[in-house]
């Protein structure tokens, strides 16, 4: 994940339950090519220890007992001022009320209090806890300070009891994080819509026409978006996937669904990313019970479905900026790709070969060719989903610039 690579995080920790839920994730922030460092309050030290995070991150884990050491007098600076994000999690509601009220009685506050990078906060009490007055009005303090909240989760509690104050699983909160870094980046303030998946088109109440694609280019070309700092919208067919933390999910199924939200949605934004694989064809008619095998095999009539990128064409106005399309053929690809973009009128196109095994469909790899509307062409080696997108988002943002 490039946004992690070489970033700082400094990760304090106190004292909650969830405080073993940290470790995972200090453990997969380093994964991810973060450096991690990381505070215990006293309280938290009596869930987990210091050896438990230098074992995953590599690094030395600090507590209070470093804060009376040689180091002492520039140990909470020099930690406060190196990161590029401070996350406190779990946060306890002592913590949280210490934090809006600039109480620094231990290394934790102290750092926090010395640094000057984004700060988020990810809180973890029993119930009742969060919502209660004090604590909701320290929160809305921390907030008018521009301080990001991740959570807390509805649930169970240690306590046994039902309610707000679990702790965000690490895995959302990784997405919580990403988030929380990619602010101000090239896409801050421009609103990005992406398509993906698959369109349904229905034969009967329970069968589909649909295609093979899973989602998950589209889906990385979002998080990408976020990692640069967009408002990203993500207009998706079913899928298996769970959207990036911070993309607004406007779920759809049929070709024309998509339609519809894709016009509604691209109005006005920077730039519309089609990665979608939209059917082309539909039943003229919608059985209205399931079809029986007992009558026979039925005739399929198909006519064509609607054509999003020749809609969005066509918008009078509030077009979208930039427009890139996706081109997934099984041959003649760069010739089919270059009719494609010339004909929807698009900016950037990225085609690929599905017939390939290790590209296409299905599988978390690519190899696409980026083909520009002024002649340029740019053929990409085989990459991570992943690294397409990064790839896709960079070329788009110099697009806008240039537009």
């Amino acid at each position: 994940m490039s946004i992690f690579t070489s970033k700082h995080i400094l990760l304090c920790v106190t004292g909650s339950i969830a405080a073993y839920k940290a470790a995972d994730l200090a453990s997969k922030l380093t994964q991810a090519g973060a450096l991690v460092d990381v505070i215990l309050t006293p309280a938290a030290e009596k869930f987990v220890t210091p050896l438990t995070f230098q074992s995953v991150t590599g690094r030395k884990a600090f507590t209070d007992a470093d804060l009376w050491g040689g180091e002492a007098h520039v140990l909470h600076v020099g930690l406060g001022q190196a990161a590029d994000l401070l996350a406190v999690a779990p946060a306890t509601a002592s913590t949280i009320a210490k934090l809006a009220h600039g109480i620094a009685d231990n290394l934790v506050t102290i750092a926090a209090l010395a640094a000057r990078c984004p700060t988020l906060i990810a809180p973890a009490m029993d119930v009742g806890m969060f919502e209660h007055p004090a604590t909701q009005e320290n929160v809305h303090t921390l907030c008018g300070r521009g301080v990001y909240f991740a959570g807390p989760d509805e649930g169970r509690m240690a306590s046994g009891l039902v309610g707000r104050g679990r702790f965000v699983e690490p895995a959302e909160l990784l997405g919580h994080i990403r988030l929380t870094l990619g602010f101000g980046g090239k896409l801050a303030g421009k609103k990005i819509v992406v398509t993906a998946g698959g369109t349904q088109e229905p034969l009967d109440p329970v069968r589909v026409l649909t295609n093979k694609s899973s989602g998950r280019q589209g889906y990385a070309i979002a998080q990408a978006a976020l990692d640069a700092g967009g408002t990203v919208v993500l207009v998706a067919a079913p899928t298996a996937l769970i959207p990036p933390v911070g993309a607004r999910l406007v779920p759809v199924r049929t070709a024309e669904e998509m339609k519809e939200a894709v016009l509604a949605e691209s109005a006005g934004a920077e730039a519309l990313v089609m990665a979608a694989a939209v059917a082309d064809f539909r039943p003229k008619k919608t059985a209205a019970d399931k079809l029986k095998k007992r009558a026979g095999i039925p005739p399929v009539d198909l006519e064509a479905a609607p054509d999003v990128l020749l809609s969005v064409k066509g918008m009078k106005s509030n077009r979208p900026r930039v427009v890139v399309g996706f081109a997934a053929e099984s041959r003649d690809l760069l010739e089919n790709a270059a009719a494609k973009l010339k004909s929807k009128t698009l900016d950037l196109i990225a085609a690929n070969d599905i017939s390939a095994p290790d590209a296409g469909f299905s599988v978390d790899t690519n190899r696409v060719s980026l083909l520009f509307a002024n002649g340029d062409r740019e053929s990409l080696p085989l990459m991570s989903k992943a690294e397409v997108a990064e790839v896709i988002i960079d070329r788009l943002s110099g697009l806008l610039e240039k537009n």
